[in-house]
């Protein structure tokens, strides 16, 4: 099948959150980023980055994304035949970086093709058709007691593992204080690139707490020092903004700098590259795990389809709209059973209500190629 792309329309949004996103980086009242239509013909399909307002988690924003996909990225796409979708991503490799913008693009052309040819993206992957499961995060709340009180609800909702947002000030004591007062739940800290090799002491008094893993603890571009860290620690280390491209984990896993991998479509500019990180961690015997930027139920079900790959272990960030929003563009997302959700089958992949996605939107564009 060749799908000629005839239009691009790009949407930069602003969703306000339930309450706010702190982490190491700062803290987010609301979740910015592009939502993408692509289509060919009759066909449709969309797609979602959401970098954030500010470049706090990476160097892209919202804006910088709009910008990047109306000016450069749409225009290679559009009059392109194509006839799978992993052809979309190497068009845009004549740009640098920014890989959140190409993913949205990317993401799209994916969940065109899935509609095109009537299956579900799960099974255009490669992956199964079953339920995932999802863990629960908690970012730096306003006291102590507060987190204590939602990682019970979490407990009691079934979720098998709980991921805490530490940053300076927000660590030791705080990670003591809820392995202690529920031992027999799986944690694992998340720091965000929040410290260095002078916190050599606080990662070891963290290796003693039976953590599941300690997720980017140092500088995005460290590999050097997380494999000095590695060494020096036995809970595994887990790589996320320091992996954008297949290259950053080649050289990881030729540092041994990690014994755990993140992977977020938008962080490493699409589905393919985030398959391809997939079956590498595979082939190294590393265990990966899917991760967010809370997206709407655009992203977050290609996060789902994602995760019904064979190597993805652990339970990924994956969230039901409720757990950060009152509501969502699409159809709210809501756990099949338990803690689990089921990948969308063929042609139930959510897609935006215009209503909705105009109330959010702060700005827009339409590109389309000549009759």
């Amino acid at each position: 099948m060749t799908l000629r792309i005839d239009t691009v329309r790009i949407h930069r949004v602003a969703r306000p959150l339930r309450y706010p996103w702190r982490t190491a980086y700062g803290e987010d009242p609301s979740i910015d980023g592009i939502i993408v239509e692509v289509r060919a013909g009759e066909h449709s399909g969309w797609g979602e980055a959401a970098p954030l307002h500010a470049p706090t988690y990476s160097p892209e924003t919202a804006g910088t994304c709009f910008h990047v996909t109306r000016d450069f990225l749409a225009p290679r796409l559009l009059g392109a035949r194509l006839e799978h979708p992993a052809e979309a991503g190497p068009l845009f490799d004549l740009f640098r970086g920014n890989p959140f913008a190409k993913s949205a693009l990317e993401m799209a052309v994916w969940n065109l093709f899935a509609q095109a040819r009537n299956i579900s993206l799960a099974a255009l992957l490669g992956g199964k058709e079953q339920p995932v499961e999802a863990g629960a995060d908690f970012g730096v709340q306003d006291s102590l007691d507060m987190l204590l009180d939602k990682v019970g609800q979490a407990t009691d909702d079934g979720f098998s593992r709980i991921k805490l947002k530490i940053r300076p000030g927000w660590d030791r004591d705080v990670v003591r204080t809820v392995c202690e007062t529920f031992p027999r739940q799986t944690f694992h800290v998340d720091c965000n690139a929040g410290y260095g090799r002078d916190d050599l002491a606080l990662m070891r008094e963290l290796d003693g707490f039976g953590l599941a893993m300690i997720e980017q603890p140092f500088g995005t571009r460290d590999l050097i020092d997380h494999a000095w860290l590695q060494e020096r620690i036995g809970t595994p280390v887990c790589l996320d903004e320091s992996v954008t491209s297949v290259h950053d984990f080649e050289q990881a896993l030729a540092l041994r700098a990690c014994r755990m991998l993140n992977i977020k479509i938008g962080r490493t500019g699409g589905i393919a590259t985030a398959v391809r990180l997939h079956d590498m961690a595979r082939d190294a015997g590393i265990p990966c795990w899917v991760g967010s930027m809370l997206e709407s139920g655009v992203g977050m079900s290609a996060l789902i389809a994602l995760a019904s790959l064979p190597n993805f272990a652990y339970p990924g960030d994956l969230f039901p709209t409720a757990a950060h929003y009152d509501s969502d563009i699409t159809v709210p997302l809501r756990f099949s059973e338990g803690c689990r959700f089921m990948p969308a089958g063929a042609g139930e992949a959510p897609i935006p209500d215009i209503a909705r996605l105009d109330a959010v939107t702060v700005e827009s564009c339409t590109l389309e190629t000549r009759p």
